[in-house]
């Protein structure tokens, strides 16, 4: 069964914020770490994963990426902090 994952990475503890979905975690972050997963995310250097949920449908990920893209930098900030207060990097605690 696949696993459709909408995350949010940051270039440093409040800094440029991206959000992205994705089926396939570890290899996005990998093209983000490259520098060829957004131009966007390379030019500010978000390269961090500091939050992230899973959905079972494409379309729920998408809307909820959607969502949050719309949402005040506050509101973004808020989220990341309820799952991760110190703003560590995730990717190490992935199963991709």
């Amino acid at each position: 069964m696949k696993r459709f994952r909408v995350y949010i990475l940051a270039s440093r503890r409040n800094g440029t914020l991206y959000t992205g979905v994705t089926n396939d975690l570890a290899r996005r972050l990998y093209e983000h770490e490259r520098g060829t997963g957004s131009k966007f995310a390379a030019r500010y250097g978000a390269v961090r994963l500091v939050w992230y949920e899973e959905h079972p449908v494409a379309q729920q990920a998408i809307a909820c990426e959607k969502a949050i893209k719309s949402w005040r930098r506050n509101w973004k900030i808020e989220l990341i902090e309820k799952m991760n207060p110190d703003w560590y990097d995730l990717k190490r605690h992935l199963n991709s």
